[in-house]
């Protein structure tokens, strides 16, 4: 995909009316504009990094298309960016339609004795295609209009040419677990099933 510059002008006219949907110490980082579509900011935030030769925005449009090519739901890419701004690049996209499990894990009368064999396929799927999602948790997972699990904030992501080795799957269910933990979900979410049916060969 080609980049094109986006002025400041350009950014701030862009933004006119968008709701800010995340933000960090430098900043707003992700828009939710007002046609529906997203633009999400990427800062490198150290001069010298791996970020200088595959900024994390490339990843993350190279990840989402192979992610379509394995016929996994994400994200459309519609544009990509370099701002004014040293170091920043961004990227326009149209978001997965659906709710995250987060969102949804949230609702009354949500169950995740209805919700975690779903889960289990999708991360078992994932982990036998060779792809190791270290931000896999909750809030990346969106459940579909039509019933389908799909993954969403895809930049931290990688391609194996083989399934993932067992100590790969571990290492990406601690990073799992660690959001639970993070997120106070101890108490409702089935972790050690999930870790079962997951490392159980």
């Amino acid at each position: 995909m080609q980049c094109s510059g986006l002025s400041e002008a350009a950014l701030n006219q862009l933004i006119v009316g968008a709701q800010v949907l995340e933000a960090d110490s430098y900043g707003a980082k992700v828009y939710r504009l007002q046609d529906g579509n997203i633009l999400k900011l990427f800062r490198r935030k150290r001069w010298f990094s791996s970020a200088l030769l595959r900024p994390y925005s490339k990843r993350f449009i190279d990840n989402a298309r192979q992610l379509e090519k394995l016929g996994v739901p994400t994200l459309k890419v519609v544009s990509y960016h370099t701002l004014d701004q040293p170091g920043m690049t961004a990227v326009l996209y149209s978001p997965l339609p659906g709710e995250t499990l987060r969102q949804l894990a949230q609702k009354p009368g949500f169950s995740w004795t209805q919700a975690l064999p779903a889960l289990i396929g999708l991360i078992r799927e994932l982990h036998r295609s060779g792809i190791y999602f270290r931000s896999l948790h909750l809030g990346n997972i969106v459940v579909t209009p039509d019933d389908k699990l799909g993954l969403i904030d895809v930049a931290d992501m990688r391609f194996f040419k083989a399934p993932l080795s067992e100590s790969l799957k571990k290492r990406n269910l601690q990073h799992f677990a660690r959001y639970i933990a993070r997120e106070n979900l101890h108490d409702q979410f089935p972790l050690q099933d999930l870790q079962s049916a997951l490392l159980s060969g």
